[in-house]
Order: structure tokens, then C-alpha cells, then sequence
């Protein structure tokens, strides 16, 4: 049990009616009456999002999630086949499970799939990934100065802005949790 004063965003909690996944939460304290949390819900098996709210200091459970280490095989379908790294057990991994980490996703990488009771709930990507970039438009005398930035397509499909010195063929490292350029490798 945890208190709701200690919910995070992507934490999973077993209510009555399932488990359900921290979207957004708010702390209230109004300026009369007693706090209280207020948070976006969503239903890990059926994908329903609803709004719930938790008086401050209200205990929750919190889900037993048991955490796999796998490598992504290849995409089949509209799943994504994972290998597990211990027995080489396979397992077909549905697209919304993995949701935006999609863009990321790149053969024999390594990821952390997250399964409760036996059943898939979600994938967890690596922090940081490096892909190489296919398609940015070319540096222009000059541009250097300001410091800005320019869109640059990934060979997994992922957009990016970098600076301008990055240029096609060029290896970047990316924050999946932000989407931003962290340097170039």
C-alpha cells in the first residue's frame, strides 16, 4: 500500500475494478476545506481513461509488476515480437502496450517488458537510444551563429531536432523519455 501523496505518472495501481496506470495527477489543497489528489486513470486492459479523486493521505495498492529483460525481435502484424534473454521465450507484444516508444524501436535492442500475473501491460525503452540520421535538410553558411535547431528524420521513423551541424548519416543519442537530442556519437 502507498499513499496517494506518493503517486508518479506511469505508476500502476490495483483498485477494486483492475489495475490502472498513472496518467496525470494534481495535488489540491484548497484554501478551505481538506486536501486532496486528484488524477487521470487508465485501464491497463481496456484502455479506458477516467478521472478519480483520492482524499490526501489515502492508501492505495500498488501492483506487483514483474520486470522481464527481452530483445526486440522484428515487428509481425500489428505486434512486435520480444524475445526474453534468460529462456528465449518468445512473446508478441501489442502496438498500444508500447505506445509512443514506437519511433524508438529498433532490431535486437534491448528493452524491459513489464507483465502482472502472467499477462503483458507494457514495454519500457532504454533512456537514451542511438540512431543514425536519414533525412535532415543541409547546414547553410551562416546558420551556426544563432544556435538553432533543424528537423531530422531517423531510420526508425522518429523526428528530432538537432543543430545544424548534423547532417545525414550522422549517429545521434536521443532522450525517449523528452524526444530531444542529447549529443551526436
Amino acid at each position: 500500500m502507498i499513499s496517494v501523496n506518493d503517486l508518479k505518472t506511469g505508476l500502476t495501481l490495483q483498485l477494486d475494478n483492475g489495475l490502472w496506470s498513472v496518467v496525470e495527477f494534481l495535488h489540491v489543497k484548497p484554501g478551505k476545506g481538506a486536501a486532496f489528489v486528484r488524477t487521470k486513470l487508465k485501464n491497463v486492459e481496456t484502455g479506458q481513461v477516467v478521472e478519480k479523486t483520492f482524499r490526501a493521505g489515502e492508501k492505495v495498492a500498488k501492483a506487483q509488476l514483474d520486470r522481464r529483460d527481452m530483445q526486440y525481435l522484428y515487428k509481425e502484424g500489428d505486434g512486435f515480437v520480444m524475445m526474453d534473454l534468460e529462456n528465449y521465450e518468445q512473446v508478441t507484444v501489442a502496438q498500444d502496450l508500447i505506445g509512443s516508444g514506437i519511433k524508438y524501436l529498433k532490431e535486437n535492442m534491448n528493452v524491459s517488458v513489464l507483465t502482472h500475473d502472467g499477462m503483458v501491460i507494457g514495454v519500457d525503452l532504454p533512456a537514451h537510444v542511438e540512431l543514425e540520421v536519414v533525412d535532415t535538410p543541409p547546414s547553410e553558411k551562416g546558420n551556426t551563429s544563432q544556435g538553432g535547431t533543424k528537423p531530422a528524420k531517423t531510420e526508425t521513423g522518429a523526428v528530432v531536432n538537432v543543430p545544424f551541424f548534423v547532417t545525414n548519416g550522422d549517429k545521434i543519442r536521443i532522450d525517449t523519455r523528452t524526444n530531444e537530442y542529447l549529443d551526436r556519437c
